[in-house]
């Protein structure tokens, strides 16, 4: 530092790229502690505690103190498959939600080499000039050096609601300047400044309190009410067993022989599986989500996402490309420029009349669009290595001001220079402008506002005559209907600095800039899937009602004819039944939610912005946009949308519906399989077979049947009327809708089937008892294979193989002999071997057939919207 450079002077020029190297490998990345990896016993422990599970740990134990090795070494196997497989899904999760957070990791605006420049969060060192503006989050402590109306919300760290005015300090090393200090993990609300990084990552006020922090996971909704089945499956399957060991005992079979069959046929009838089929849903779900750039933060959104009835979106950036144009500008003397190019880019032209002019060509033109870019916080940054394209660093609707001054021919670093910034009243939500102060080349200094013309457009604040003022509003009026964004932009000279009242009375109006945001390509056909799959869209936007009624029938939202509800006017009482809301902000926004689901909707929120946080907290399932969201938002939400891509969304809802599916898939196989085994063993000793199948058998079936086959249904793909569907209710149970009315209609085909083979076999000197445990077990498998979503296709091919392999298994169980010694079996000829093996396939057609006779309301309902005619 020179002698007669203070330490702010010092302080705004940031570092070199070389220094923040140095200092970023010598203090490490600004990136908070992790709490330390769960230890493997902790998570054998959480398995452990599974109800179905510790079922199966009181039969192992029954089984020791019976002296039946054999069936408790069976019966342990299950355990530690089931458990090994939860641990490995488990871990699998935890790398998916690491990866996830270095992929939502905030980035930040710093001074290095003189430009500013973004970097990600964890590469700011102390030292670094760090850039703040409204929505940022601030990425480390830090001791302002400047500040222009600057509101920082400390809620995070202190508590405190109201957000917290900030100045900037004459000395950045004064460790008493409470007022211009900021902490990491704070949020800007208002304003903007510049801040010189103190601290980062653990030594930084969030990384002491994450320090002190560690928070667990619980259950997800789904998963309590599976652990509730859980229970009660076990109370019935020790029930029913206790009556069989009766039944066998007033049989003359022996007590030992009965209590270890009970025990048997305990572990049979619970679906131990399920823990495991649920976890590698859940996984399977989250996993394919991030694959199509949906990246689950909350994993209760996973199974959440298949019951939303309700989509309610903002606009910027979600229907549109979130890319502002200035395509229109227009001046009180009638001259109307045509602005065109694409994108942030400087290429392009300003024609009027279909002939382009420069910036000497018409003067009032000239000095809307210098005004526009002198009011203005953002830039423009040229394509480099890491870009392609031109992009906007700032707000969007400025950066398309700027770019619309270029394509008239005027530079922005020159205007910048001629008229140095001497004071400004920043933009906010409430305000609804933002006026700045500039000191002109002779002396004088220029006032320039601009803002919604609504609130500019109004004698208030402007000095021109009726006539001017209602042309200008007559124009921004079918701007707006026309989809535009317009802005009005004023100006006025002073001799001096005005301050207060003073600074936005008497301006003159300069004109207005209509800039659109294009819808995207895909929106239309986005919107068209939610109506499929019976989701209803809801526009939620701060715009012109005007602008929003033309984007909303235009990508078919509503219809011309339908109401839009205009925030700031009276509240209708039909809140949740509105499906266009312009010119809302955040409280607005909140309310809309929270009456939606009052009236028992499952909204899903889409935001980008600070003032979308607490709507999309509020909402059942927060949707963010990754690329272009506030950190905010997406620390709010559940779901990141990695592409900003609406129709990610679907995608995502439709997981969800597959996850949920498959969860119920499993039911219907696993307990319509256990409920078989049960009715063979009581119906057994009535058709004179007096102990239809020996405990290894009913294990090893079970072993077979609800291991590697039951767990590779949860990777079935969706069904392909999945979105054709309306919404599960949220109220309905797991076993619903017909659910359980189907485990029984399977269930008595396999026990009818098994039994018949049984004393068919029985009559004819057969060996019974090996045909029927041969046709239980393929049997299952056969309604395996029926239980597929898409029977027909090679989709999961996990589950092929592992119903071949268990197959392989069951033909060892009969023809090995370590395996018959263990079992009990005998080798059976090749007729009956083929006879069993053709019967197993009633099977899969009890499954498919029941599927057709009995489809279950949704299947109804789809196929009802898919032969109703379209609107």
């Amino acid at each position: 530092m020179s002698g007669d450079e203070g330490p702010v002077q010092a302080a705004a020029r940031g570092l070199t790229a070389r220094e923040a190297a140095e200092r970023l490998e010598r203090d490490g990345p600004n990136a908070l502690p992790r709490r330390p990896p769960t230890p493997l016993w902790r998570r054998v422990a959480d398995q452990l505690r599974d109800p179905l599970i510790v079922v199966l740990l009181v039969a192992a134990v029954l089984t020791l103190f019976t002296g039946d090795y054999t069936d408790m070494a069976v019966i342990l196997l299950v355990v530690v498959a089931n458990t090994a497989v939860g641990v490995w899904q488990e871990v699998r999760a935890d790398q998916a939600i690491t990866a996830l957070s270095e992929l939502t990791a905030p980035a930040a605006r710093v001074v290095r080499d003189g430009r500013q420049r973004e970097v990600p969060g964890d590469e700011v060192v102390v030292g670094d000039l760090v850039v703040l503006g409204e929505g940022d989050i601030v990425p480390a402590d830090g001791v302002l050096v400047e500040a222009a109306g600057l509101l920082v919300d400390e809620s995070s760290l202190t508590g405190e609601s109201v957000p917290v005015d900030k100045r900037a300090s004459a000395d950045p090393e004064d460790e008493q300047a409470d007022e211009a200090r900021i902490a990491s993990g704070t949020v800007v609300s208002k304003g903007r400044g510049r801040a010189l990084v103190t601290a980062t990552g653990e030594e930084s006020s969030a990384g002491r309190i994450a320090a002190l922090l560690g928070r667990e996971s619980g259950l997800t909704p789904l998963q309590k009410r599976l652990a509730g089945i859980g229970r009660l499956l076990a109370v019935l399957a020790v029930v029913l067993c206790a009556v069989v060991l009766v039944l066998g005992v007033v049989r003359g079979q022996p007590l030992e022989l009965m209590v270890v069959t009970a025990i048997s046929l305990v572990v049979a009838a619970v679906p131990e599986s399920l823990p495991a089929v649920v976890t590698l849903a859940l996984a399977l779900g989250a996993r394919r989500m991030a694959a199509r750039n949906a990246l689950i933060r909350k994993l209760p959104a996973v199974e959440t996402l298949g019951s939303v009835t309700v989509l309610a979106t903002d606009k910027t950036g979600t229907l549109t490309e979130g890319r502002m144009v200035a395509r229109h500008a227009w001046t009180p003397g009638g001259a109307e420029v045509e602005l065109t190019g694409a994108g942030y880019s400087p290429e392009g032209e300003a024609l009027l009349d279909g002939g382009a002019i420069g910036p000497e060509d018409r003067p009032e033109v000239t000095g809307l669009l210098t005004a526009a870019a002198l009011c203005n916080d953002a830039r423009l940054a040229a394509p480099d290595g890491e870009r392609a394209d031109w992009a906007a660093l700032g707000d969007p609707t400025e950066a398309a001001l700027l770019v619309a001054a270029a394509r008239l021919g005027l530079d922005d670093d020159r205007l910048q220079e001629e008229y140095p910034r001497t004071a400004e009243l920043p933009f906010d939500s409430e305000r609804k402008r933002m006026t700045t102060v500039h000191r002109r080349p002779g002396g004088r200094y220029l006032v320039v506002c601009k803002g919604a013309p609504e609130v500019l457009l109004d004698a208030e604040f402007l000095a021109d005559d009726t006539g001017v003022v209602e042309r200008a509003a007559a124009k921004a009026d079918e701007y707006a209907r026309s989809g535009f964004r317009v802005l009005a932009v004023a100006e006025a000279e002073r001799d001096d600095e005005a301050h207060g009242d003073r600074l936005e009375r008497g301006l003159r109006l300069l004109g207005l800039v209509a800039i659109l945001d294009p819808p995207r390509e895909a929106a239309a056909r986005t919107i068209g899937a939610c109506r499929d799959a019976g989701i209803r869209p809801v526009l939620i936007t701060g715009d012109h009602p005007g602008t929003a009624r033309a984007i909303a029938a235009e990508l078919g939202i509503a219809q011309e004819a339908d109401q839009v509800v205009d925030c700031r006017g009276p509240r209708p009482e039909n809140l949740h039944e509105i499906t266009v809301f312009a010119r809302a902000n955040p409280q607005h926004k909140l309310d809309i939610i929270e009456a939606l689901s009052g009236s028992g909707e499952i909204v899903a929120m889409t935001g980008d912005g600070v003032n979308d946080g607490p709507a999309l907290r509020r909402s059942d399932i927060g949707v963010a946009m990754g690329e272009r969201g506030t950190e905010v938002a997406r620390q709010a939400a559940d779901l990141v949308l990695a592409d900003d891509e609406l129709g990610t969304v679907v995608a995502a809802v439709e997981e969800g519906r597959r996850v949920y599916s498959n969860i119920r898939r499993f039911l219907v196989y696993g307990l319509s399989g256990g409920v078989a085994e049960i009715a063979v063993m009581l119906l057994g000793p009535l058709v004179g077979l007096a102990l239809p199948l020996l405990p290894a058998q009913i294990l090893w079936i079970n072993l077979l049947t609800h291991g590697l086959p039951g767990v590779a249904l949860g990777g079935e793909p969706a069904e392909e009327t999945a979105m054709r569907r309306p919404p599960r209710p949220p109220e309905q149970s797991i076993l619903g809708a017909g659910l359980w009315q189907r485990i029984v209609r399977i269930a008595i085909v396999l026990t009818a089937v098994t039994l018949g083979v049984a004393v068919w076999a029985e009559h004819t000197g057969r060996p019974w008892q090996t045909m029927a445990f041969f046709a239980l077990g393929t049997l299952q498998l056969g309604a395996a294979l029926g239980s597929r979503a898409r029977p027909r296709s090679l989709a999961n091919p996990m589950l092929l193989a592992a119903v071949a392999g268990a197959l392989l298994l069951q033909l060892a169980g009969v023809y090995l002999p370590p395996l018959q010694e263990l079992l009990g079996t005998e080798p059976l000829a090749l007729t009956d071997l083929l006879i069993v093996g053709a019967l197993s396939v009633l099977g899969y057609a009890a499954v498919r057939l029941d599927r057709i006779i009995h489809p279950g309301p949704a299947a109804r309902q789809a196929r009802e919207r898919e032969r109703a005619p379209r609107p």
